[in-house]
């Protein structure tokens, strides 16, 4: 057994996930670890993939957009997977733009709402 590799248990605690996350990843062909009877293990190339779909999730792509960005690797190689990432980062930005724009205008919304309600209110 490699010293390098994370066990199911460790790789739940290091990315903070349920288990039942995990298996999905797993499932939906994600993740693919190493098996040793009913054991699970991670390697360093899962360690990385699971960091890549953490940080995928975190600005907002689908696990479907993910796969499909980390198949472009295993078919086509490193550039035509930067340029894909290159695309759908633009396309993301964009839509976290218009969504912090939203949020703001949302925001501005409330706060005058709240001051006129309290305004309502006797003095105490």
């Amino acid at each position: 057994m490699s010293d390098n590799r994370l066990s199911f248990k460790e790789m739940c605690a290091r990315f903070d996930v349920t288990p039942r996350t995990l298996r999905y990843y797993e499932y939906i062909e994600l993740l693919s670890p190493e098996k040793e009877g009913r054991n699970r293990f991670y390697t360093p190339r899962e360690v990385a993939r699971m960091t890549l779909i953490m940080r995928g999730r975190r600005f907002g792509f689908s696990l479907e957009e993910i796969r499909q960005w980390l198949e472009i690797y295993q078919k086509e190689g490193t550039e035509p997977q930067l340029q894909a990432w290159l695309s759908m980062a633009d396309r993301q930005l964009v839509a976290l733009r218009e969504q912090a724009q939203d949020l703001a205008h949302t925001i501005d919304d409330l706060e005058k709402l709240r001051s006129e309600a309290a305004k309502l209110l006797p003095e105490r």
